[in-house]
């Protein structure tokens, strides 16, 4: 079995990063460990969510992993809280980082054209920094405008995107997917550079005009769960795709109307099936 590790925080309910993670990349048929940056009580959507800080965990955990000779077929980072811990995961990278495995970043910091609560200029450039030793880079439009310093526009062309995606591909990174890009009417995907061969990729789903936190971290997951398995990244990031609008239509056919996360749950085996298909 392949295992990756996954560095993020874990909110205990709110269904987004570590949360999330684990669920979704043990479907795709892959061990899942952790590295926990910081415990929350809720996702940071919730009033007087509590936080504990754990930077001082990291080393402790990845010097005995290094004493234990475990090995990881990828090494996948999303919501980091300081630039200190962006500095931890890139030794991180260095330590466990082979030929052999792949290393993906999920930028996470900003969306709709501002930076999240908390994240300044320095936080956005050490995250660029540490896009540049990945070889899976996955921001959003926002995200990769404040790497590059392009600006940010919310109505744009195929020119716009691939200009961004080059951009990218100054700092790193092999493959570069950027997300939420819809460039026809009632559509929103992704669209990818293959660096090394100079190859664009768009893929793109029917757009659902309703806002879910933590579908973001559910297509991270589920690309990082499905290239864990060999399966091809075009292919990878398209059922990620899929499988994120899948979740996010079965989330609105629940009568409760939840706000704070999606039903993941309950389309799993959906999941299971796509990458099996995909695999054998």
């Amino acid at each position: 079995m392949k295992r990756i590790v996954t560095i993020q925080d874990i909110s205990c309910l709110g269904k987004c990063s570590l949360t999330v993670a684990l669920p979704i990349i043990s479907a795709t048929g892959v061990e899942a460990s952790i590295i926990p940056t910081a415990v929350l009580s809720t996702h940071t959507m919730f009033k007087g969510f509590t936080f504990k800080d754990l930077t001082d965990q990291i080393y402790p955990i990845v010097n005995h992993w290094k004493e234990e000779e475990i090995t990881f077929d990828g090494l996948y980072t999303g919501y980091l809280g300081t630039i200190d811990q962006i500095d931890m995961i890139k030794d991180v990278f260095k330590m466990f980082k082979t030929e052999n495995n792949f290393t993906f970043v999920d930028p996470v910091m900003a969306d709709n054209g501002k930076l999240y609560p908390n994240f300044d200029e320095a936080y956005v450039k050490k995250n660029a920094e540490l896009c540049e030793v990945a070889d899976y880079i996955v921001p959003n439009i926002t995200e990769a405008c404040l790497m590059t310093g392009m600006e940010y526009k919310e109505e744009y062309d195929k020119k716009y995107i691939h200009d961004l995606l080059y951009a990218l591909a100054k700092r790193g990174g092999h493959i570069i997917v950027v997300t939420g890009v819809s460039l026809e009417e009632g559509k929103l995907g992704f669209m990818s550079l293959d660096v090394d061969k100079d190859e664009f990729y768009l893929y793109q789903t029917d757009r659902i005009d309703v806002s879910y936190h933590g579908t973001g971290d559910i297509f991270s997951s589920v690309a990082v769960g499905c290239l864990a398995r060999g399966i091809d990244y075009k292919k990878a990031f398209q059922i990620a795709a899929d499988y994120t609008a899948l979740t996010i239509r079965k989330t609105l056919e629940n009568p409760a109307k939840p706000w704070y996360g999606v039903d993941f749950e309950l389309t799993i085996p959906s999941l299971v099936q796509m990458i099996q298909h995909d695999a054998n």
